[in-house]
């Protein structure tokens, strides 16, 4: 709490609502292994505090992007499968073996690179985990769909690496209104039969991400990779009522307080400028932080003693204005909530998302390491 009292901005990250949400997508998916994705610093909340909450709640794998993110995992202490969701460049393949991690492989070089690996820095006798992906239609990273028997066939010509898994990722999982996710379905199937026959290990097969672990049942299979839904949003932009929990909050406190008259242009630019006199609250969080400049020129909120407070003037880099007119005795140390709950109030980053025009994953992604993370419960 120290960080926070020193700078009256801070991010909450409630953990008992993430181990809750892993359980509960772990007995949703079941008997399908729930596979946690903690990249982007788990989504903004923080990787390792993040991925252990989901482990206690049941993941059995976790997933990043990027090699520094399993290694920072590893350095604390996390023991689990870790995939790395793309091919790893340059020294990144050496370091997926040092570290234990699995990496992704879709192209001939990669299962060069990754034999070349294990032989120089893997543990003796112990061959490499890897997965291949597949692109059905995303159309980003992954292997042809036609050239996936070469790659498991070249890959069987090495003892020091070993297939252990086949993935493909969905495009429009979240669209309600697309059925192109049951053709990924198809071609994904027919050409994992073709790739697996002769194949004597086994091999974790895997597509459903957390749009499509709620829509498409058939698309579960051994393991599902979810993300957004664990930390309590969901994937689908639609009115229903969120699954899940959750679990951020982002708080500050008020820093000063004044009276400011009518026909008064507030921050640069004057962008805004007031109808009457007011009550300005400036609150120690900016666009450094992860609050775009914009917020409150496109209708951004904030809550003051449990009213909501309109954002007035450019967000600068460090601070911002809350017009309080409706709000009475603000003074400096009053508790603003950016994003939770206060007294019967909430802004979601669904609201957020709303606001700004992007989706929630933007949100909650962008907020910086400047904000430190506090874990509660």
């Amino acid at each position: 709490m120290a960080k926070a009292h020193r700078r009256p901005a801070w991010i909450e990250v409630d953990r008992t609502v993430l181990e809750r949400n892993a359980l509960k997508m772990a007995n949703v998916v079941a008997p399908s292994v729930l596979c946690a994705v903690v990249k982007a610093d788990g989504y903004g909340h923080g990787a390792i505090e993040s991925a252990k909450a989901f482990v206690k709640g049941g993941a059995h794998w976790l997933a990043v992007a990027v090699v520094e993110e399993g290694i920072e995992l590893r350095r604390a202490g996390i023991d689990e499968p870790i995939l790395l969701l793309s091919e790893p460049l340059g020294g990144g393949m050496e370091e997926a073996v040092v570290h234990k991690l699995v990496p992704t492989i879709y192209t001939h070089e990669g299962i060069v690179q990754l034999v070349q690996a294990t032989k120089k820095l893997g543990s003796q006798g112990e061959s490499t985990q890897f997965h291949i992906k597949v692109d059905t239609g995303m159309h980003r990273v992954g292997c042809a769909p036609g050239q996936l028997v070469d790659l498991v066939e070249l890959a069987s010509q090495f003892r020091e690496i070993t297939l252990s898994g086949l993935w493909t990722h969905f495009a429009l999982a979240d669209d309600l209104s697309s059925d192109f996710s049951r053709a990924q379905i198809s071609q994904f199937d027919a050409v994992v039969d073709q790739a697996l026959t002769g194949v004597n290990q086994t091999v974790v097969v895997h597509m459903a991400n957390s749009a499509a672990a709620g829509r498409y049942e058939e698309a579960r299979r051994d393991m599902v990779r979810c993300g957004i839904s664990l930390y309590g949003y969901s994937p689908i932009d639609g009115p229903e009522e969120p699954t899940f929990e959750s679990a951020m909050a982002l708080k500050a406190r008020v820093s000063f307080v004044k009276e400011v008259p009518e026909n008064s242009g507030l921050s640069y630019g004057h962008q805004y400028v007031t109808e009457h006199q007011t009550t300005i609250a400036t609150v120690p969080i900016g666009y450094a932080d992860g609050v775009p400049r914009r917020y409150g020129s496109c209708g951004g909120h904030v809550l003051i003693g449990g009213k909501p407070c309109r954002v007035v003037g450019a967000v600068t880099m460090d601070q911002l204005l809350v017009d309080c007119g409706r709000v009475t005795k603000v003074q400096v140390g009053d508790e603003v909530v950016l994003l939770g709950s206060q007294g019967d109030e909430k802004i979601t980053a669904r609201d957020w998302a709303k606001w700004l025009s992007v989706i929630t994953y933007e949100v909650v992604c962008g907020f910086t390491g400047r904000l430190p993370r506090i874990w509660v419960n």
